[in-house]
């Protein structure tokens, strides 16, 4: 029987989130604070984790940066008020695996927290590999991080996965459906922009501040290749 973390400090959708899943027959814990969910994270190792975000003391984001700072690979479904596209956005950079915008359907709930136990815990990363050096770009695994002249770009933890993804493929183009199962252990939906986003932040950290050269190319209805053609 599948362990699912529940850290929600409202009671009523917290009692609810318990009823629905031990109903589909997971074997949910329910906490309310953050503190308690990252050491449940820590030492008891659940194979799903819902999160809220807006918690008190230690909120649902920064629980987010402890787990996977600390390697722990729980998939990790975020559900939350907060609906705009930086918070999803910004939600999944720093490591959540998934997004619910209450209010939300217990039936949907119990469905991504299915699909979350289907795929299991997060592979580690293998990310210490040899620096990748493509004309005045360096992608440099030891410290997960890209620059272009010379110059740091800033990159997110899974902008790096991601760009490190297609640095490893050089010159072929990547689907996006192999991106995100790479990238976020998930197979690709309809109308699953996600690979597209995070390939636009790129661009703008990337590209726009190279001297001579674009790196991020699109082969458009496929997915994207990293290869450098000049400006």
């Amino acid at each position: 029987m599948a362990k699912v973390l529940i850290v929600e400090d409202d009671e009523i959708i917290g009692q609810g989130m318990a009823q629905h899943l031990g109903a589909a027959g997971f074997d949910p814990v329910w906490v309310t604070k953050g503190e308690q969910g990252l050491a449940r994270l820590r030492y008891e190792h659940p194979d799903v984790c819902v999160l809220d975000l807006m918690l008190p003391q230690k909120d649902g984001w920064s629980v987010i940066e402890a787990a996977r700072a600390d390697g722990i690979g729980t998939p990790i479904v975020v559900v939350s008020a907060r609906g705009t596209e930086h918070d999803r956005v910004h939600a999944l950079e720093i490591g959540a695996d998934d997004y619910l915008v209450k209010p939300f359907s217990m039936r949907e709930l119990v469905a991504r927290v299915q699909a979350a136990a289907r795929r299991g815990t997060r592979p580690q990363e293998t990310r210490r590999g040899e620096p990748v050096e493509i004309e005045e770009l360096r992608i440099d695994p030891d410290q997960v991080e890209a620059y272009v002249d010379g110059e740091p770009v800033g990159l997110t933890p899974t902008e790096f996965r991601l760009l490190y993804a297609l640095a490893l493929e050089h010159g072929r183009v990547v689907t996006r459906d192999e991106l995100l199962q790479r990238v976020w252990g998930r197979r690709e939906t309809r109308r699953d922009r996600t690979v597209d986003v995070f390939v636009r932040k790129m661009r703008e950290k990337i590209d726009r501040r190279a001297s001579h050269h674009t790196f991020i190319q699109t082969r458009y209805g496929v997915g994207y290749k990293l290869q450098p053609v000049p400006k």
